[in-house]
């Protein structure tokens, strides 16, 4: 799959003219679709950027710290709502839970004590404990949103202290290995581009410090490149079931908080981002370290997603943030994704599902089911089956989706055992409007 010559221009000449206002040394953009990188925009000559030179991900990190807590929390270790004591006692807010902290919903404040730990060599887990009081909460739990990087050191404390495993070795296992990424790695591995701060008045250089951040490592340690962070986007459109269930995944994406109460375009789900553009939202997360800034950004339902990085602040985070949704909204806007076929059924459903489908009535409102290949029912408005429910047993079947998501419909049978109407909730249909229900 490739992009239509046009779309490939628009974007190349965005991100041309990001990288001269923004000052970048160096810039790409990459465009995936169904799990595919199909296009990659550079622009910047210091170095020449490509699909395989690493950058610093910065928060997006946090992404696959919060996948890993996931993981221990499907396997049962753990629950969301566990206070912090009860996995890693010592600190002095140990009544914040897991979920809280996912969700940058605890009130703790951004940094932990010392010096700016992006920036300078990292201490370890023990020191980072002791060093949270409760001067470190701004204000309680659920309170407002306010993002913390200490929340998601304090996180990879706790996924050492479940699995007896550092940090990063359960990173490389659980995820690095079985997506092949090959070339994200806790340290940088040439070929990597240097990050650099831009003087403000003559354009010069400066080099930033590339640190090992110890037990804050979580938070924004990681480097990578356009394809492997290409493949995670991937992995977060379309999940496989040997690093998280797609149940999971879904629910990483539900929000958690709101971070725009005025306009309501931006939330944080438990570790990852939430963007409204539209009638779209998007996930993902944006990435910071001192010279690099990155971005993450994916639309699930089509599986397209744009990945970013430059190393140097002048795009900052919300720049490179806002340049790879735009470049997201004119690729689903220029190029939709094809929509499927409709295909005859191979043979009629089973007389126990085709007896369901057909005309219902609610309160004088008609209904339609329908039944689907894979011995599913669909239903909703004529012409709108937007409701799914799988069958759970003799005459029960549960929702799937939409309003009717986890509600029970009961098919509700006469002394013939034909079946009169459908129990959803206690709302019940009925094969014609005069019924009662």
């Amino acid at each position: 799959m490739t992009l239509l010559a046009e779309t490939a221009r628009r974007i190349d000449t965005l991100v041309a003219q990001a990288q001269a206002a923004g000052r970048a040394p160096s810039l790409a953009l990459g465009i995936v679709r169904d799990g595919t990188l199909v296009h990659l925009a550079t622009a910047g000559d210091h170095p020449r950027p490509d699909a395989d030179l690493q950058y610093r991900l910065g928060s997006i990190t946090k992404t696959m710290t919060a996948t890993l807590v996931m993981r221990e929390r499907d396997a049962g270790r753990l629950t969301l709502d566990d206070p912090l004591e009860r996995h890693l006692p010592g600190t002095a807010v140990g009544g914040l839970t897991l979920r809280q902290l996912l969700g940058h919903a605890s009130g703790l404040l951004r940094e932990p004590d010392g010096p700016w730990w992006e920036r300078t060599e990292g201490t370890d887990l023990a020191t980072l404990v002791a060093g949270v009081t409760t001067d470190k909460v701004g204000y309680p739990a659920w309170r407002g949103y306010h993002y913390s990087n200490l929340a998601y050191g304090l996180l990879g404390g706790v996924l050492e202290r479940i699995t007896g495993t550092p940090w990063a070795r359960l990173l490389t296992e659980r995820i690095l290995d079985p997506l092949g990424l090959r070339r994200t790695t806790y340290r940088e591995t040439e070929p990597y581009a240097r990050g650099y701060v831009v003087h403000p008045w003559h354009d010069t250089l400066r080099e930033e410090p590339r640190t090992d951040t110890g037990a804050m490592a979580p938070a924004g340690q990681l480097w990578s490149t356009v394809t492997d962070l290409a493949r995670w986007a991937a992995f977060l459109a379309d999940p496989t079931d040997e690093v998280l269930a797609a149940d999971t995944l879904t629910e990483m994406c539900t929000p958690v908080m709101l971070n725009d109460l005025d306009s309501w375009r931006g939330g944080h789900g438990l570790g990852l981002e939430l963007y409204r553009d539209g009638d779209r939202v998007y996930v993902g997360h944006g990435g910071s370290m001192p010279g690099y800034v990155a971005a993450l950004t994916v639309h699930r339902p089509s599986r397209t997603a744009v990945v970013g990085f430059a190393n140097s602040y002048g795009l900052r985070t919300g720049h490179i943030g806002g340049l790879s949704r735009q470049l997201l909204t004119l690729v689903l806007d220029a190029e939709p994704a094809p929509v499927a076929p409709w295909r005859p059924a191979s043979a009629p459903p089973a007389a126990e599902l085709a007896e369901l489908t057909g005309r219902w009535w609610w309160m004088g409102i008609e209904y339609e089911v329908r039944a689907d290949p894979a011995g599913e029912l669909w239903a909703g408005r004529p012409g709108e089956p937007t409701l799914r429910f799988t069958r759970t047993g003799p005459d029960r079947w549960r929702g799937r989706c939409g309003e009717e998501d986890g509600e029970v419909l009961a098919v509700l049978r006469d002394p013939a055992g034909r079946a009169v109407g459908l129990d959803i909730g206690t709302f019940v249909f009925t094969r014609t409007p005069d019924q009662e229900p």
